[in-house]
């Protein structure tokens, strides 16, 4: 049957409902009013196809050049979901890390971000690093960059060497998405953070889940041999919690 107007559906259901309420000898009753009357809540389907819709337009109206790829911390360019840095607020605000280690800069918006939440919690150091220079990048006493490949050995060991002592240690994985080069990371900074902390792994999203399909493996694929190797990172799906990141299933927590 056609769909009625809005304010003609809840006249009718509530009608429907004193009706089921008045005549019925139990809940198969009131059911089957529901049921004719296209009333029954959605099920997980519906929701799961919502979901994934908004994001697939999110998404690629950020490849078209607005929503994500026009979101602005500061005025400096932050090429990431809000959902997802109010969550980053959260895990700074419980974790208070003495070290966050961000790879892939760009513009530097996220890591002016993360070095403004530090301010604001009076603790923490962000060390940034990216294969790229912009000599616009923002400054900010807590924020230090370095422009080398993330997976350089020599990078790993003098991020390491700041880890030591640092207290607690979160590391985000955001430059080079390939499978291979996101592994790399993820075996060279997985010892930088502590039990409890975060291991995060951005744009797992991509590769069909469920955006950018042509994209060929990428972070979700690494996520996925790395913690075939390794059993002191789990994914943290609170941390999903909005329903919708560019991060699903990428917020990987060291136990312990």
């Amino acid at each position: 049957m056609p769909q009625l107007p809005p304010g003609i559906r809840r006249a009718l259901r509530q009608k429907a409902l004193a009706a089921s309420r008045r005549l019925s000898t139990g809940p198969e009753w009131e059911r089957h009013v529901r049921h004719e009357l296209d009333l029954l809540a959605p099920g997980e389907a519906w929701r799961e196809a919502v979901t994934e819709g908004y994001h697939r337009l999110y998404y690629e109206s950020g490849e078209a050049g607005g929503t994500w790829k026009d979101t602005r911390f500061l005025g400096v360019t932050t090429w990431k979901v809000p959902l997802d840095l109010w969550v980053y607020q959260e895990l700074l605000a419980e974790l208070r890390p003495g070290l966050i280690v961000e790879t892939g800069t760009a513009h530097g918006g996220s890591a002016l971000y993360l070095a403004t939440l530090c301010e604001a919690i009076g603790r923490g150091q962000v060390v940034s690093v990216d294969i790229g220079h912009w000599p616009d990048r923002p400054a900010h006493p807590r924020l230090t960059y370095l422009t080398a490949s993330s997976t350089d050995p020599e990078v790993v060991a003098q991020v390491a060497e700041r880890a030591q002592g640092a207290g607690t240690v979160l590391v985000v994985l955001d430059s080079d998405h390939s499978r291979d080069h996101v592994l790399a990371e993820l075996r060279a900074y997985a010892p930088m953070v502590t039990p409890g902390s975060y291991l995060v792994v951005e744009d797992t999203n991509v590769n069909g889940h469920p955006v950018y399909e042509a994209f060929g493996p990428g972070p979700m694929e690494a996520v996925q041999d790395f913690l075939k190797e390794r059993d002191d990172f789990e994914v943290d799906r609170s941390r999903e919690k909005f329903l919708f990141t560019f991060n699903p299933g990428g917020w990987l927590r060291r136990r312990g």
